[in-house]
C-alpha cells in the first residue's frame, strides 16, 4: 500500500512539475534571414510521407521531386526527415513541425542532416504552400506561419504571421533580392 501512495503522489508531482514546461517557441525570423541561413531553396511536390524510429525518435520523412532550385543544389528527388508522426499505435506531436501531402506544391528552405538528407529551416516557417488564386489562376504563396505563432524579440510577444497569398513571382523576387544582398555583402 505504501508504494502505490508514493507512486501517485510521485506521478502527481510529475504532472504538477510538466504543468510548467513550454511547448515549442519559434523566433519570428524574416525571410531574408531563412535564405542566408538555408543551403537549399527548392520549389517542390511532394510524393510520399512514411514514418519511422531513429536515435530512439519518431521521424516523418517526406519526399520531394524537385521543380525549381532558387538556392544551392539538390537531387531531382530529395527527402525531408521532420521529428513527430505515427509508428503503430504510437504518436508523436511536436508543435511547430509542417507536415506535408501528396501532389501538393511548396516552396522550402532546406538545410542539410548528417544523415544525408534535410530538414525545414525553422520548420513552418521555412515552408511556403503554393496555391492558385481562384479568381485568376496565379500561383500564391502562403506561409506555414501565417497561422502558428511566433515569439516577435522586438515586441516580446506570441503572434500569428506570416505570407499570405503572395503572388509567387513577387516572393521570388524577394528571395532573390535576399540572396543578391548577401552575396553583394560577402568580403
Amino acid at each position: 500500500m505504501r508504494f502505490g501512495r508514493r507512486f501517485s503522489v510521485f506521478c502527481a508531482g510529475l504532472l504538477i512539475g510538466c504543468a510548467g514546461v513550454p511547448g515549442t517557441t519559434l523566433e519570428k525570423m524574416p525571410v531574408e534571414r531563412m535564405a542566408d541561413l538555408a543551403r537549399v531553396i527548392a520549389r517542390a511536390r511532394c510524393l510520399s510521407n512514411s514514418t519511422g524510429w531513429d536515435a530512439g525518435e519518431i521521424w516523418t520523412f517526406t519526399s520531394f521531386e524537385v521543380a525549381e532550385t532558387w538556392k544551392g543544389s539538390a537531387s531531382e528527388r530529395f527527402t525531408v526527415r521532420l521529428l513527430g508522426g505515427t509508428v503503430g499505435s504510437l504518436t508523436s506531436h511536436v508543435s511547430g513541425v509542417p507536415r506535408f501531402r501528396a501532389r501538393e506544391e511548396v516552396v522550402l528552405f532546406l538545410e542539410p542532416t548528417a544523415r544525408g538528407d534535410f530538414t525545414v529551416v525553422s520548420w513552418k516557417q521555412g515552408t511556403f504552400r503554393v496555391g492558385r488564386d481562384p479568381r485568376n489562376g496565379a500561383e500564391l504563396v502562403t506561409q506555414d506561419t501565417a497561422g502558428f505563432e511566433t515569439f516577435d524579440a522586438q515586441t516580446r510577444q506570441f503572434r500569428a504571421s506570416g505570407i499570405r497569398s503572395l503572388p509567387l513571382e513577387v516572393f521570388r523576387a524577394e528571395v532573390q533580392s535576399a540572396l543578391a544582398e548577401r552575396a553583394g555583402s560577402k568580403p
